[in-house]
């Protein structure tokens, strides 16, 4: 007794056109055909399949499995090179499973990487100034990431910086130049503690000119004439008079 292409397949738990397409790609040996023109299948095409079928849902490729002949037992080189596969595989998941909770959670920003994203959750920040920490990460050494991340954690918003966001673009000097001098204090502060967010060295130190510059184009389109005046003086406030971690690594 034996099996046409139909009835091979619903033994085998796949399709009509999946056993079609392992003769395509020579996975299957044509079997004989009966005196009508009908193909006759035997037990070993079964077994063939089954195994096709079983390497597939291992993670093998078509073409892998075609590498592999029909020998009864799996190359030990090749699983083990699945198995790496299907260990970076589950990692990978896991780092996503690990984001979208914290999307879930926290309503992370998904532009941002997961560290990253975690240190900004919780903090109160202008639209122009999360973008511009999207902007700095792609950027980043991975090894600054991490030194990034606390300092933006224990960033303290003060009344300044509302002041800040709310500047128009025609703020007359004055105004300018006495809010620079209000925020040269809390972000003095700021970088005693991580001097990281003010050094393009640390930051970037294999990319420093391309940082600066991608960092100086992205403030004058995040911020308008007179904020970007406001951190020019301020960055001068602050060359002038660095913090105290600053001056005592010069000393």
């Amino acid at each position: 007794m034996a099996w046409s292409t139909r009835q091979l397949a619903e033994l085998a738990g796949t399709s009509v056109r999946a056993v079609r397409h392992y003769h395509e790609v020579g996975l299957l040996e044509e079997p004989e055909r009966r005196s009508n023109g009908y193909k006759s299948y035997g037990v070993a095409h079964l077994i063939r399949v089954l195994r096709i079928k079983r390497l597939s849902e291992l993670g093998f490729s078509l073409a892998r499995i075609a590498e592999m002949g029909e020998a009864e037992s799996y190359p030990d080189e090749a699983l083990r090179s699945l198995d790496a596969e299907l260990e970076a595989t589950i990692e990978r998941l896991q780092r996503v499973r690990l984001e979208l909770a914290l999307v879930l959670r926290k309503s992370a920003p998904t532009e941002l990487p997961p560290e990253m994203a975690l240190a900004t959750a919780d903090v109160d920040m202008s639209e122009a100034d999360r973008s511009f920490v999207v902007v700095m990460t792609r950027l980043m050494d991975p090894s600054a990431m991490s030194s990034y991340s606390e300092a933006l954690k224990d960033r303290r918003v003060v009344e300044e910086e509302a002041e800040f966001d709310d500047l128009p673009e025609d703020a007359d000097e004055e105004t300018r130049r006495e809010l620079a001098e209000r925020l040269a204090g809390p972000v003095r502060g700021l970088l005693a503690d991580h001097p990281v967010l003010g050094d393009l060295d640390m930051i970037a130190p294999k990319r420093l000119r391309y940082a600066a510059e991608t960092s100086v184009t992205a403030l004058k389109e995040l911020y308008n004439p007179a904020q970007v005046d406001v951190m020019m003086r301020l960055g001068k406030i602050l060359r002038d008079d660095p913090p105290a971690s600053s001056r005592d690594e010069g000393a």
